[in-house]
Protein backbone atom coordinates (compact mmCIF):
# COMPACT_ATOMS: atom_id res chain seq x y z
CA UNK A 1 0.00 0.00 0.00
CA UNK A 2 1.65 3.42 -1.25
CA UNK A 3 2.02 6.12 1.45
CA UNK A 4 -0.28 8.08 -0.64
CA UNK A 5 -2.58 6.04 -0.36
CA UNK A 6 -2.64 5.83 3.55
CA UNK A 7 -2.52 9.19 4.11
CA UNK A 8 -5.60 9.83 1.96
CA UNK A 9 -7.40 6.80 3.59
CA UNK A 10 -6.82 7.87 7.42
CA UNK A 11 -6.89 11.27 6.76
CA UNK A 12 -9.61 11.97 8.79
CA UNK A 13 -8.67 9.87 10.96
CA UNK A 14 -6.09 12.12 12.23
CA UNK A 15 -7.42 14.99 12.05
CA UNK A 16 -9.91 13.67 14.56
CA UNK A 17 -6.97 12.27 16.95
CA UNK A 18 -5.13 15.54 16.66
CA UNK A 19 -8.17 17.76 17.17
CA UNK A 20 -9.31 15.85 20.56
CA UNK A 21 -4.97 15.45 21.48
CA UNK A 22 -4.56 19.21 20.79
CA UNK A 23 -7.81 20.19 22.36
CA UNK A 24 -6.76 17.98 25.59
CA UNK A 25 -3.03 18.72 26.02
CA UNK A 26 -1.33 22.16 24.71
CA UNK A 27 -2.91 24.31 27.22
CA UNK A 28 -5.39 26.26 28.26
CA UNK A 29 -5.48 28.67 25.13
CA UNK A 30 -6.32 25.64 23.20
CA UNK A 31 -8.44 23.88 25.27
CA UNK A 32 -10.78 27.53 24.79
CA UNK A 33 -10.91 27.23 21.57
CA UNK A 34 -13.93 26.00 19.18
CA UNK A 35 -14.21 22.59 18.25
CA UNK A 36 -14.89 24.13 14.60
CA UNK A 37 -12.25 26.19 14.84
CA UNK A 38 -9.28 23.99 16.14
CA UNK A 39 -10.86 20.95 13.29
CA UNK A 40 -10.31 23.47 10.47
CA UNK A 41 -6.96 24.36 11.58
CA UNK A 42 -5.75 20.64 11.92
CA UNK A 43 -7.35 20.12 8.67
CA UNK A 44 -5.53 22.51 7.05
CA UNK A 45 -1.49 21.63 8.84
CA UNK A 46 -2.74 18.00 8.24
CA UNK A 47 -3.23 18.67 4.25
CA UNK A 48 -0.32 20.66 3.76
CA UNK A 49 1.64 18.21 5.55
CA UNK A 50 0.32 15.36 3.05
CA UNK A 51 1.34 17.45 0.03
CA UNK A 52 4.85 17.53 1.74
CA UNK A 53 4.74 14.01 2.07
CA UNK A 54 3.41 13.00 -1.22
CA UNK A 55 4.37 15.32 -3.97
CA UNK A 56 7.40 17.20 -2.20
CA UNK A 57 5.28 20.33 -2.16
CA UNK A 58 6.15 22.41 0.61
CA UNK A 59 3.81 25.78 -0.46
CA UNK A 60 0.76 24.82 2.14
CA UNK A 61 3.11 24.52 5.17
CA UNK A 62 4.52 27.34 4.06
CA UNK A 63 0.78 29.42 3.64
CA UNK A 64 0.11 27.70 7.14
CA UNK A 65 3.13 28.62 9.03
CA UNK A 66 2.39 32.73 7.98
CA UNK A 67 -1.35 32.28 9.17
CA UNK A 68 0.40 30.05 12.87
CA UNK A 69 2.72 32.82 13.28
CA UNK A 70 0.36 35.96 13.28
CA UNK A 71 -1.74 33.97 15.54
CA UNK A 72 1.25 32.94 18.11
CA UNK A 73 2.43 36.54 18.41
CA UNK A 74 -1.18 38.44 18.32
CA UNK A 75 -3.24 36.37 20.08
CA UNK A 76 -0.49 35.14 22.59
CA UNK A 77 -0.35 31.79 22.45
CA UNK A 78 2.90 30.11 23.21
CA UNK A 79 5.73 28.99 21.47
CA UNK A 80 5.64 25.87 23.53
CA UNK A 81 2.10 25.29 22.82
CA UNK A 82 2.44 25.66 18.98
CA UNK A 83 5.40 23.55 19.11
CA UNK A 84 3.81 20.79 21.09
CA UNK A 85 0.76 21.16 18.54
CA UNK A 86 3.53 20.49 15.71
CA UNK A 87 4.90 17.34 17.51
CA UNK A 88 1.70 15.76 18.18
CA UNK A 89 0.61 15.32 14.89
CA UNK A 90 4.57 13.51 14.55
CA UNK A 91 3.90 11.34 16.82
CA UNK A 92 0.13 10.64 14.93
CA UNK A 93 1.62 9.96 11.79
CA UNK A 94 4.77 7.72 13.64
CA UNK A 95 2.24 5.41 14.83
CA UNK A 96 -0.10 5.06 11.67
CA UNK A 97 3.21 4.72 9.43
CA UNK A 98 4.79 2.01 12.37
CA UNK A 99 1.39 0.31 11.80
CA UNK A 100 1.36 0.08 8.29
CA UNK A 101 4.62 0.56 6.91
CA UNK A 102 7.71 -1.81 7.08
CA UNK A 103 11.55 -2.24 5.91
CA UNK A 104 12.52 0.03 3.54
CA UNK A 105 9.12 2.07 2.93
CA UNK A 106 8.82 2.63 6.50
CA UNK A 107 12.49 3.87 6.68
CA UNK A 108 11.61 6.71 4.06
CA UNK A 109 8.59 7.65 5.18
CA UNK A 110 9.82 8.41 8.99
CA UNK A 111 12.81 10.31 6.84
CA UNK A 112 10.34 12.21 4.94
CA UNK A 113 8.13 13.06 8.28
CA UNK A 114 11.44 14.24 10.06
CA UNK A 115 12.13 16.38 7.07
CA UNK A 116 8.50 17.83 6.86
CA UNK A 117 8.59 18.76 11.04
CA UNK A 118 12.36 19.84 11.23
CA UNK A 119 11.38 22.59 7.92
CA UNK A 120 8.16 23.33 9.48
CA UNK A 121 9.79 24.63 13.00
CA UNK A 122 12.84 26.16 10.42
CA UNK A 123 9.72 28.18 8.68
CA UNK A 124 8.22 29.11 12.11
CA UNK A 125 11.47 30.20 13.94
CA UNK A 126 12.37 32.44 10.88
CA UNK A 127 8.39 34.45 10.48
CA UNK A 128 9.23 34.64 14.57
CA UNK A 129 12.30 36.29 14.34
CA UNK A 130 11.21 38.59 11.38
CA UNK A 131 8.32 39.45 13.58
CA UNK A 132 11.37 40.21 16.29
CA UNK A 133 13.07 42.74 14.02
CA UNK A 134 10.20 44.32 13.12
CA UNK A 135 9.27 44.50 17.10
CA UNK A 136 12.95 45.72 18.15
CA UNK A 137 12.77 49.09 15.01
CA UNK A 138 9.63 49.99 16.19
CA UNK A 139 10.72 50.06 19.75
CA UNK A 140 13.29 52.39 18.84
CA UNK A 141 11.27 54.54 16.36
CA UNK A 142 8.86 55.04 19.75
CA UNK A 143 12.11 55.69 21.66
CA UNK A 144 12.72 58.68 19.14
CA UNK A 145 9.77 60.00 19.30
CA UNK A 146 7.87 59.65 22.27
CA UNK A 147 10.10 58.97 25.77
CA UNK A 148 7.23 59.04 28.23
CA UNK A 149 5.07 56.81 25.97
CA UNK A 150 7.75 54.56 24.67
CA UNK A 151 8.40 54.05 28.20
CA UNK A 152 5.16 52.84 29.76
CA UNK A 153 4.23 50.81 26.06
CA UNK A 154 7.85 49.14 26.25
CA UNK A 155 7.42 47.87 29.88
CA UNK A 156 4.06 46.10 28.61
CA UNK A 157 5.75 44.74 25.36
CA UNK A 158 9.26 43.84 27.52
CA UNK A 159 7.07 41.51 29.87
CA UNK A 160 5.10 40.22 26.97
CA UNK A 161 8.32 39.55 24.83
CA UNK A 162 9.94 37.96 27.63
CA UNK A 163 7.20 35.76 28.53
CA UNK A 164 6.97 34.66 24.96
CA UNK A 165 10.96 33.88 24.65
CA UNK A 166 11.02 31.95 28.43
CA UNK A 167 8.04 29.38 27.30
CA UNK A 168 9.69 28.53 24.26
CA UNK A 169 11.58 24.79 24.37
CA UNK A 170 14.40 25.47 22.50
CA UNK A 171 17.55 28.14 24.10
CA UNK A 172 17.01 31.52 23.01
CA UNK A 173 20.46 33.60 22.82
CA UNK A 174 21.19 37.39 21.59
CA UNK A 175 25.08 37.82 20.98
CA UNK A 176 27.34 41.13 20.24
CA UNK A 177 30.82 41.39 19.14
CA UNK A 178 30.89 37.60 19.44
CA UNK A 179 29.85 38.04 23.59
CA UNK A 180 26.12 37.11 24.66
CA UNK A 181 23.65 40.12 26.18
CA UNK A 182 20.71 37.89 26.50
CA UNK A 183 20.28 34.45 27.13
CA UNK A 184 16.62 32.51 28.20
CA UNK A 185 16.33 29.55 30.64
CA UNK A 186 15.82 27.21 28.10
CA UNK A 187 19.34 28.21 26.80
CA UNK A 188 20.82 28.00 29.99
CA UNK A 189 19.69 24.56 31.23
CA UNK A 190 21.03 23.60 27.85
CA UNK A 191 24.18 24.68 29.09
CA UNK A 192 23.87 23.81 32.39
CA UNK A 193 25.03 27.67 33.83
CA UNK A 194 22.92 30.72 35.62
CA UNK A 195 22.71 33.01 33.11
CA UNK A 196 24.63 35.74 34.84
CA UNK A 197 27.03 33.47 34.39
CA UNK A 198 26.72 33.18 30.79
CA UNK A 199 25.86 37.19 29.51
CA UNK A 200 29.13 38.65 29.06
CA UNK A 201 30.96 35.70 27.67
CA UNK A 202 32.13 34.52 24.69
CA UNK A 203 29.87 32.87 22.51
CA UNK A 204 32.73 30.08 21.91
CA UNK A 205 33.23 29.66 25.35
CA UNK A 206 30.17 26.95 25.67
CA UNK A 207 30.86 25.68 22.06
CA UNK A 208 33.08 21.92 22.65
CA UNK A 209 36.69 22.16 21.41
CA UNK A 210 35.99 20.05 18.32
CA UNK A 211 33.63 22.36 17.23
CA UNK A 212 35.43 25.76 17.82
CA UNK A 213 36.86 25.97 14.23
CA UNK A 214 33.71 25.47 12.71
CA UNK A 215 32.05 27.78 14.56
CA UNK A 216 33.87 30.21 14.53
CA UNK A 217 34.71 30.49 10.69
CA UNK A 218 31.08 30.24 10.26
CA UNK A 219 30.00 32.96 12.54
CA UNK A 220 33.36 35.12 10.15
CA UNK A 221 31.61 34.13 6.81
CA UNK A 222 27.95 35.06 8.38
CA UNK A 223 29.28 38.48 8.73
CA UNK A 224 31.34 38.72 5.88
CA UNK A 225 29.63 37.20 3.22
CA UNK A 226 26.00 37.38 1.83
CA UNK A 227 23.99 34.07 1.34
CA UNK A 228 25.38 31.91 4.07
CA UNK A 229 22.86 29.50 5.60
CA UNK A 230 21.04 30.55 8.56
CA UNK A 231 21.03 27.08 10.27
CA UNK A 232 24.41 24.97 11.33
CA UNK A 233 25.12 22.24 13.27
CA UNK A 234 27.84 22.09 15.99
CA UNK A 235 28.44 20.38 19.53
CA UNK A 236 27.91 22.34 22.41
CA UNK A 237 29.62 22.61 25.85
CA UNK A 238 27.54 21.65 28.84
CA UNK A 239 28.73 23.17 32.10
CA UNK A 240 29.61 18.96 33.69
CA UNK A 241 32.06 19.01 30.68
CA UNK A 242 30.04 16.57 28.02
CA UNK A 243 29.56 17.49 24.28
CA UNK A 244 25.99 17.51 22.83
CA UNK A 245 24.91 17.76 19.32
CA UNK A 246 23.05 20.91 18.49
CA UNK A 247 21.59 22.88 15.86
CA UNK A 248 21.37 26.60 15.80
CA UNK A 249 19.45 28.70 13.63
CA UNK A 250 20.56 32.46 13.76
CA UNK A 251 20.05 35.76 12.14
CA UNK A 252 22.51 39.21 12.10
CA UNK A 253 20.06 42.30 12.57
CA UNK A 254 20.61 45.68 12.98
CA UNK A 255 20.64 47.23 16.29
CA UNK A 256 21.53 50.78 17.34
CA UNK A 257 23.98 51.32 14.95
CA UNK A 258 25.46 48.16 14.92
CA UNK A 259 24.85 44.78 14.11
CA UNK A 260 23.39 41.79 16.46
CA UNK A 261 23.34 38.39 16.12
CA UNK A 262 19.81 36.48 17.40
CA UNK A 263 19.45 32.56 17.40
CA UNK A 264 17.45 29.72 18.07
CA UNK A 265 19.54 26.71 20.28
CA UNK A 266 18.35 23.17 19.39
CA UNK A 267 19.51 19.90 20.90
CA UNK A 268 19.34 17.34 18.19
CA UNK A 269 20.84 14.66 20.34
CA UNK A 270 17.55 12.32 20.01
CA UNK A 271 17.62 13.29 15.95
CA UNK A 272 21.24 12.26 15.66
CA UNK A 273 20.18 9.15 18.00
CA UNK A 274 17.44 8.56 15.26
CA UNK A 275 19.52 9.38 12.44
CA UNK A 276 22.20 6.68 14.05
CA UNK A 277 19.25 3.82 13.95
CA UNK A 278 18.27 4.57 10.61
CA UNK A 279 21.70 4.01 9.03
CA UNK A 280 22.17 0.65 11.40
CA UNK A 281 18.96 -0.73 10.06
CA UNK A 282 19.73 -0.40 6.67
CA UNK A 283 23.45 -1.70 7.43
CA UNK A 284 21.60 -4.82 8.78
CA UNK A 285 19.04 -4.85 5.93
CA UNK A 286 21.64 -5.30 3.42
CA UNK A 287 23.71 -7.74 5.54
CA UNK A 288 20.55 -9.75 6.03
CA UNK A 289 19.60 -9.46 2.38
CA UNK A 290 23.15 -11.08 1.60
CA UNK A 291 23.14 -13.69 4.36
CA UNK A 292 19.97 -15.06 2.90
CA UNK A 293 21.24 -15.32 -0.30
CA UNK A 294 24.36 -16.82 0.63
CA UNK A 295 22.50 -19.25 3.21
CA UNK A 296 20.54 -20.42 0.49
CA UNK A 297 22.61 -21.37 -2.39
CA UNK A 298 24.92 -23.45 0.50
CA UNK A 299 22.02 -25.20 2.16
CA UNK A 300 20.90 -26.71 -1.15
CA UNK A 301 24.06 -28.39 -2.28
CA UNK A 302 24.82 -29.14 1.41
CA UNK A 303 21.74 -31.28 1.63
CA UNK A 304 22.56 -33.25 -1.30
CA UNK A 305 25.98 -33.78 0.09
CA UNK A 306 24.42 -34.79 3.49
CA UNK A 307 21.77 -37.49 1.67
CA UNK A 308 24.46 -39.00 -0.19
CA UNK A 309 26.68 -39.51 2.91
CA UNK A 310 23.44 -41.34 4.80
CA UNK A 311 22.79 -43.29 1.87
CA UNK A 312 26.09 -44.42 1.36
CA UNK A 313 26.58 -45.19 5.11
CA UNK A 314 22.67 -47.67 4.85
CA UNK A 315 24.21 -48.94 1.43
CA UNK A 316 28.01 -49.26 1.35
CA UNK A 317 29.57 -52.15 3.38
CA UNK A 318 32.02 -49.68 4.67
CA UNK A 319 33.92 -50.26 8.10
CA UNK A 320 36.61 -49.01 10.34
CA UNK A 321 38.14 -45.73 9.71
CA UNK A 322 36.02 -45.06 6.53
CA UNK A 323 32.73 -45.23 7.98
CA UNK A 324 34.12 -43.00 11.35
CA UNK A 325 34.89 -40.47 8.62
CA UNK A 326 32.05 -40.36 7.06
CA UNK A 327 30.08 -40.10 10.41
CA UNK A 328 32.08 -37.21 11.30
CA UNK A 329 31.58 -35.65 7.69
CA UNK A 330 27.85 -35.37 8.22
CA UNK A 331 27.73 -34.58 12.00
CA UNK A 332 30.01 -31.76 10.39
CA UNK A 333 27.55 -30.92 7.69
CA UNK A 334 24.34 -31.10 10.34
CA UNK A 335 26.72 -28.04 12.15
CA UNK A 336 27.12 -26.01 8.98
CA UNK A 337 23.27 -26.55 8.73
CA UNK A 338 22.95 -25.23 12.18
CA UNK A 339 24.75 -22.45 11.44
CA UNK A 340 22.90 -21.55 8.22
CA UNK A 341 20.18 -21.32 10.50
CA UNK A 342 21.28 -18.92 12.58
CA UNK A 343 22.12 -16.67 9.22
CA UNK A 344 18.77 -17.12 7.99
CA UNK A 345 17.46 -16.58 11.72
CA UNK A 346 19.39 -13.25 11.49
CA UNK A 347 17.42 -11.49 8.54
CA UNK A 348 14.13 -12.41 9.55
CA UNK A 349 12.49 -9.86 11.28
CA UNK A 350 11.18 -10.58 14.98
CA UNK A 351 7.96 -11.28 15.64
CA UNK A 352 7.00 -11.07 19.43
CA UNK A 353 3.74 -12.94 21.27
CA UNK A 354 3.84 -10.85 24.46
CA UNK A 355 1.82 -12.15 27.83
CA UNK A 356 2.99 -11.72 31.25
CA UNK A 357 5.53 -13.44 32.43
CA UNK A 358 8.05 -14.29 35.24
CA UNK A 359 11.51 -13.03 34.61
CA UNK A 360 12.85 -14.95 37.93
CA UNK A 361 10.74 -18.06 36.15
CA UNK A 362 12.66 -17.11 32.72
CA UNK A 363 16.04 -17.23 34.59
CA UNK A 364 15.47 -20.46 36.32
CA UNK A 365 14.19 -22.13 33.56
CA UNK A 366 17.24 -21.13 31.48
CA UNK A 367 19.71 -22.65 34.36
CA UNK A 368 18.19 -25.69 34.67
CA UNK A 369 18.53 -26.14 30.79
CA UNK A 370 21.93 -25.23 31.05
CA UNK A 371 22.59 -27.19 34.46
CA UNK A 372 24.79 -29.76 32.54
CA UNK A 373 27.08 -27.61 30.93
CA UNK A 374 27.42 -25.75 34.05
CA UNK A 375 27.78 -28.87 36.48
CA UNK A 376 30.69 -30.38 33.64
CA UNK A 377 32.67 -27.55 33.73
CA UNK A 378 32.66 -27.18 38.08
CA UNK A 379 30.89 -23.43 37.64
CA UNK A 380 29.23 -21.70 40.67
CA UNK A 381 26.09 -19.51 39.92
CA UNK A 382 25.06 -16.87 42.46
CA UNK A 383 21.51 -15.33 41.85
CA UNK A 384 19.97 -12.66 43.55
CA UNK A 385 16.42 -11.82 41.82
CA UNK A 386 13.58 -9.98 41.87
CA UNK A 387 11.57 -9.59 45.04
CA UNK A 388 8.11 -10.27 45.07
CA UNK A 389 5.93 -12.49 42.36
CA UNK A 390 6.07 -10.05 39.40
CA UNK A 391 4.75 -9.44 36.30
CA UNK A 392 6.41 -8.49 32.77
CA UNK A 393 4.87 -8.42 29.22
CA UNK A 394 7.35 -10.43 27.57
CA UNK A 395 7.83 -13.11 24.43
CA UNK A 396 8.74 -16.30 27.25
CA UNK A 397 10.27 -18.12 24.28
CA UNK A 398 12.22 -15.60 22.90
CA UNK A 399 12.98 -13.99 26.75
CA UNK A 400 14.58 -17.76 26.89
CA UNK A 401 16.50 -17.67 24.04
CA UNK A 402 17.95 -13.87 24.63
CA UNK A 403 19.31 -15.03 28.30
CA UNK A 404 20.48 -18.96 26.92
CA UNK A 405 22.45 -17.00 24.57
CA UNK A 406 24.42 -14.79 27.15
CA UNK A 407 24.84 -17.40 29.67
CA UNK A 408 26.48 -19.59 26.93
CA UNK A 409 28.41 -16.91 26.15
CA UNK A 410 29.81 -16.84 30.05
CA UNK A 411 29.91 -20.41 30.18
CA UNK A 412 32.39 -20.91 27.14
CA UNK A 413 34.65 -18.25 28.05
CA UNK A 414 34.90 -18.98 32.12
CA UNK A 415 37.76 -21.78 33.16
CA UNK A 416 36.77 -24.20 35.12
CA UNK A 417 35.64 -23.52 39.11
CA UNK A 418 34.44 -19.64 37.27
CA UNK A 419 31.47 -17.54 38.70
CA UNK A 420 28.48 -16.42 37.22
CA UNK A 421 26.47 -14.11 38.61
CA UNK A 422 22.84 -13.22 38.04
CA UNK A 423 20.68 -10.44 39.74
CA UNK A 424 17.60 -8.50 38.66
CA UNK A 425 16.43 -5.42 40.20
CA UNK A 426 13.78 -2.95 39.51
CA UNK A 427 15.72 0.73 38.06
CA UNK A 428 14.65 4.28 37.89
CA UNK A 429 11.85 6.81 40.08
CA UNK A 430 9.85 5.25 40.26
CA UNK A 431 11.18 2.24 39.65
CA UNK A 432 9.90 1.53 35.48
CA UNK A 433 12.34 -0.22 34.52
CA UNK A 434 14.17 -4.10 35.29
CA UNK A 435 17.86 -4.46 34.59
CA UNK A 436 19.06 -8.12 34.88
CA UNK A 437 22.70 -8.19 34.91
CA UNK A 438 24.79 -11.56 33.97
CA UNK A 439 28.92 -11.33 36.07
CA UNK A 440 31.52 -13.51 35.89
CA UNK A 441 35.08 -13.69 36.43
CA UNK A 442 36.75 -14.73 32.93
CA UNK A 443 39.03 -13.09 30.52
CA UNK A 444 35.56 -11.12 28.93
CA UNK A 445 36.03 -8.64 25.97
CA UNK A 446 39.41 -6.55 25.54
CA UNK A 447 38.80 -2.58 25.77
CA UNK A 448 39.26 -2.69 21.84
CA UNK A 449 36.35 -5.42 20.99
CA UNK A 450 33.87 -4.23 23.41
CA UNK A 451 32.18 -1.27 21.30
CA UNK A 452 31.55 -4.13 18.83
CA UNK A 453 30.38 -7.20 20.96
CA UNK A 454 26.69 -6.94 19.76
CA UNK A 455 28.03 -6.35 16.29
CA UNK A 456 26.57 -9.20 13.99
CA UNK A 457 29.25 -11.83 12.80
CA UNK A 458 31.97 -10.35 15.53
CA UNK A 459 33.71 -12.97 17.03
CA UNK A 460 37.72 -13.89 18.79
CA UNK A 461 36.31 -17.70 19.26
CA UNK A 462 37.40 -20.31 16.99
CA UNK A 463 33.80 -21.90 16.90
CA UNK A 464 30.25 -19.69 16.35
CA UNK A 465 28.88 -17.35 13.65
CA UNK A 466 29.56 -14.36 16.00
CA UNK A 467 25.26 -13.88 16.24
CA UNK A 468 24.66 -14.80 19.98
CA UNK A 469 25.27 -11.51 21.35
CA UNK A 470 23.92 -9.89 18.07
CA UNK A 471 20.84 -12.08 18.59
CA UNK A 472 20.81 -10.76 22.38
CA UNK A 473 20.40 -7.29 21.85
CA UNK A 474 18.08 -7.82 18.50
CA UNK A 475 15.45 -9.89 20.95
CA UNK A 476 15.92 -7.02 24.05
CA UNK A 477 15.41 -4.04 21.95
CA UNK A 478 12.07 -5.71 20.33
CA UNK A 479 11.20 -5.88 23.88
CA UNK A 480 11.71 -1.31 23.84
CA UNK A 481 14.85 -2.52 26.44
CA UNK A 482 18.55 -1.93 26.07
CA UNK A 483 21.55 -4.05 26.18
CA UNK A 484 25.09 -2.68 27.73
CA UNK A 485 28.35 -4.20 28.56
CA UNK A 486 31.47 -3.39 30.00
CA UNK A 487 35.31 -4.65 31.86
CA UNK A 488 35.41 -4.31 35.70
CA UNK A 489 38.47 -5.16 37.72
CA UNK A 490 37.03 -9.04 38.53
CA UNK A 491 35.75 -9.96 35.31
CA UNK A 492 32.93 -8.98 32.50
CA UNK A 493 29.51 -8.05 32.97
CA UNK A 494 26.17 -7.31 30.39
CA UNK A 495 23.19 -5.24 31.51
CA UNK A 496 19.78 -6.07 30.08
CA UNK A 497 16.79 -3.53 30.74
CA UNK A 498 12.98 -3.80 30.18
CA UNK A 499 10.53 -1.26 30.42
CA UNK A 500 8.01 -1.84 33.27
CA UNK A 501 4.24 -0.89 31.38
CA UNK A 502 1.44 -0.19 33.21
CA UNK A 503 -0.08 -2.95 34.90
CA UNK A 504 2.86 -4.77 35.52
CA UNK A 505 5.39 -4.94 38.79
Amino acid sequence: MSLESILAEHRNEIIAECTHTIRQKCGQRYSQRSIKELTATTSEITDANFAALVNNDFSKIDGFIRKITELRLYHEFTLAEVQQAFELQRTSLFRLFGEKLVGPDLVTAMGRLNECLSYTIARFTDHYQNLHQKKMREYTEILEQEVSRRTRQLSASEAKYRMLVEEINDGYFVKRNGRIIFVNSAFCEMHGYRPEEMIGHLYLDFVAPDSVARVRTYQTRRFTRKNIPDQYVYNRLHKDGTSLPTENRVKVVAYQGGRITVGICRDITERVKMEERMRESERLAHIGQLTTSLAHEIRNPLSSIKMSIQMALKAADIGGNGRRIMEISAAEITRLEKILTEMLDFAKPVALRMEPGSINDVIHACLRLLSAKIKNKGLRVQKKLLRGAEKVLIDRAKMEQTIINVLLNAIEVLPPGGTISIAAKYMGDPERTIGIYFTDDGPGASEEDLPYIFDPFFSRKTTGTGLGLFNVKKLIEAHGGTVAAKRHSKGFSIRLTLPLTEGNG
